[in-house]
Order: structure tokens, then sequence, then C-alpha cells
């Protein structure tokens, strides 16, 4: 039986891209919570490397989680442009217009595999 036919790829690259970007959105509201941590250092991710490692073939093979291996390989300090005195990286404006972008990049990864869902129940309830 295909892939296509069992499940496994029903929801294609969006089920992969929507749990990337909440892994994206737990890291921005971390740098947000710690803005006043003295010296923690911001992070983002990469999300297109992060999906383009968790879509190799054999990702997450020999029991690893390929989400997770994906967000470890593509996380990364960010730079600042303004450097605090205490050494904390977090710049408030520029979370927030991140973290505001990546909510609504969440919301339209959330829509397509909605789509997704809404088509396979028409499909079995005939309605």
């Amino acid at each position: 039986m295909s892939d296509s036919l069992t499940g496994k790829n029903f929801l294609g690259i969006h089920g992969t891209a929507l749990a990337l970007r909440e892994q994206r959105l737990q890291l921005l509201a971390a740098n947000l919570a710690n803005a006043d941590t003295p010296g923690f250092k911001a992070q983002d991710l990469d999300f297109n490397a992060a999906l383009n490692a968790a879509l190799q073939p054999g990702a997450g093979a020999a029991g690893g989680d390929a989400i997770n291996t994906a967000v470890g390989a593509a996380q990364f300090a960010r730079v600042t442009t303004q450097p605090s005195l205490d050494g904390n990286t977090v710049e408030g404006e520029r979370e927030n217009a991140a973290f505001a972008k990546a909510a609504l990049e969440y919301r339209a990864s959330m829509s397509f595999v909605e789509s997704k869902v809404r088509s396979m129940l028409t499909a079995i309830t005939g309605q």
C-alpha cells in the first residue's frame, strides 16, 4: 500500500512545517520572557534549513525525532545590533516583530492542515 493511502503523507509538508513553526514560536517566546535576564542570548530558528533537514530521507532514523533533530541543527544565537551592558541580546521591538510574523506564518500553516482535514472529512462523510 502506498504512503498516500496509509496516511503517512496525508498532510505532506504542512504537518512538518506546522511543528517547526511551533518550535520557532517557543524560541521567540522564550526570548521575550527573558528580555530582562542578564546574560541571556536571544535564539532563533532558520526555518528553511530546519524544514529541509526534517524532510530528508532517514531524518529521525535510529530512534531520533526528525523535528527535534532539525531544530537543534537549525537553531542559532541571534546577533544583536544594540548589545546591553548586562550581556542580554534580546531586542524587544525586534522580538515582538519576529513573534508577530512567526504567529502569522503558524496560522497560515494551520489553515493548510485544517483544509486537508476538512477535505478528508468531506470525502468520508460524503457531504
